[in-house]
C-alpha cells in the first residue's frame, strides 16, 4: 500500500487564530480528511458507509511535526500514504505541502472496533498491498 493519496484543501479563516496562521490542532484535521478520502477511494465506500456496516476506525496514536506555518486561503496539498496495514490496524503518514514545500509531517494509527468498542480485522479490501 505505498501508493499517495492527494487531496488539496483551502485554509479557511476560521481554522486560523488571531494572526490568521492554522491553529496547530487543525492539522489533524486536515490528516484526519486524507484518510478518510483515501479510504473512499481504496474501497469504493464513504466513512459513513463503513460505520454503517458497524465497523468504526479509532485514532490510537498520532503525531504531528511543525516545519512553518500555513495561513489563511492557502492551497494545501494532503498527501496520504499507509505505511503499515495489520491484522486489525493501520498506520498512515502525512504530509502536508504548499507550493511544493513540505510545511508539516505526521502519522496516525487507526484501529477497528465494532459498535461495542471490540477489536475486529480490518476488511480484506484494506489489508491489500
Amino acid at each position: 500500500m505505498s501508493a499517495v493519496h492527494e487531496i488539496e484543501i483551502r485554509v479557511r479563516y476560521q481554522e486560523t487564530d488571531g494572526q490568521r496562521r492554522v491553529h496547530h490542532a487543525n492539522f489533524l484535521t486536515y490528516f484526519e480528511v486524507g484518510r478518510t478520502e483515501m479510504l473512499r477511494e481504496l474501497g469504493g465506500i464513504t466513512y459513513r458507509e463503513f460505520e454503517d456496516a458497524g465497523l468504526f476506525l479509532v485514532v490510537s496514536e498520532a503525531s504531528c511535526s511543525y516545519r512553518m506555518p500555513a495561513d489563511y486561503d492557502d492551497l494545501l496539498t494532503v498527501r496520504t500514504r499507509v505505511e503499515k496495514a495489520g491484522g486489525a490496524s493501520l498506520r498512515h503518514a502525512y504530509e502536508i505541502v504548499r507550493g511544493g514545500q513540505i510545511i508539516a509531517t505526521g502519522a496516525t494509527t487507526v484501529v477497528c472496533v465494532d459498535r461495542e468498542g471490540r477489536v475486529r480485522r480490518l476488511p480484506d479490501w484494506l489489508r491489500v498491498g
